[in-house]
């Protein structure tokens, strides 16, 4: 094998290039620890599933704590613990740097902030990875990082896409957002560890704030990526179902 691909190779795995499949029905059919009615739950806690930490993460997390409202800001950080607890517990085989999956949770929603969602054409998750992209880059982080940030971005939101495969922290970050967002696979993580998380990372109001920003980027971009959650030729003034399910999250209603 020659170097180069012994590189390729490497940074594939290590910056969470590695391919699963994208359909969560097909990764967890029939799944020895994930699948039916009593599945597995380890109790990790906060405390048990340390923060990353570099140079590169303390910029980013400076510059989107400056963006992102606190709701925002603590949601980013469940997706963190909810995402790295459920791969430890049911795909502990899937090995992936825990900065940068950080690194896609702490940026995963900076195209919400006010300073990109109303300024740009483009759906938040598309100018949020461009963003994230090039904010890695200037704090020298390695390209691979920059592009494993940035692919996990762009495709966060593609909840109905069946067939196909997806980098495996596109995949964690995925499963770990519609949990906290609408509840779902909940029972894959332990009550204790949304107890603790959600005390360090309060809601403070999450369900309707987050409904309310899909609300207003479907208002302002109607040709938005969100509206694929939507019915077909979907217009302003029709509720949004996105929106909607958000605001039934019963699974996290109490810690609303």
């Amino acid at each position: 094998m020659s170097e180069e691909k012994a590189i390729w190779d490497r940074n594939v795995k290590f910056y969470g290039f590695t391919p699963v499949p994208r359909d969560p029905d097909v990764l967890f059919k029939d799944h020895p620890t994930a699948s039916g009615l009593n599945p597995k739950q380890l109790p990790f806690t906060v405390e048990n599933l340390p923060l990353p930490k570099s140079s590169v993460v303390e910029a980013v997390r400076e510059l989107v704590k400056k963006e992102l409202i606190e709701q925002t800001y603590n949601h980013s950080h469940r997706v963190y613990f909810y995402g790295t607890a459920l791969a430890k517990t049911h795909f502990p085989e899937w090995e992936y740097d825990d900065e940068t999956y950080y690194l896609s949770c702490l940026l995963h929603d900076i195209g919400t902030a006010d300073r990109f969602l109303a300024t740009t054409k483009m759906s938040f998750e598309f100018k949020g990875a461009i963003v994230a992209r090039d904010l890695i880059l200037a704090q020298g982080g390695p390209e691979d990082q920059a592009d494993g940030v940035c692919e996990a971005l762009v495709r966060h939101q593609d909840i109905f896409v069946k067939g196909g495969n997806i980098t495996v922290i596109g995949q964690v970050l995925q499963l770990a957002t519609i949990l906290d967002n609408v509840g779902l696979r909940a029972n894959l993580i332990s009550p204790g560890l949304i107890e603790s998380v959600t005390t360090a990372y309060p809601r403070k109001g999450w369900s309707e704030c987050f409904a309310r920003t899909i609300e207003k980027e479907l208002t302002v971009k109607p040709w938005c990526h969100t509206s694929t959650f939507e019915i077909p030729n979907w217009k302003a003034g029709v509720q949004s179902n996105f929106a909607s399910d958000v605001r039934g999250n019963e699974v996290m209603r109490k810690y609303d």
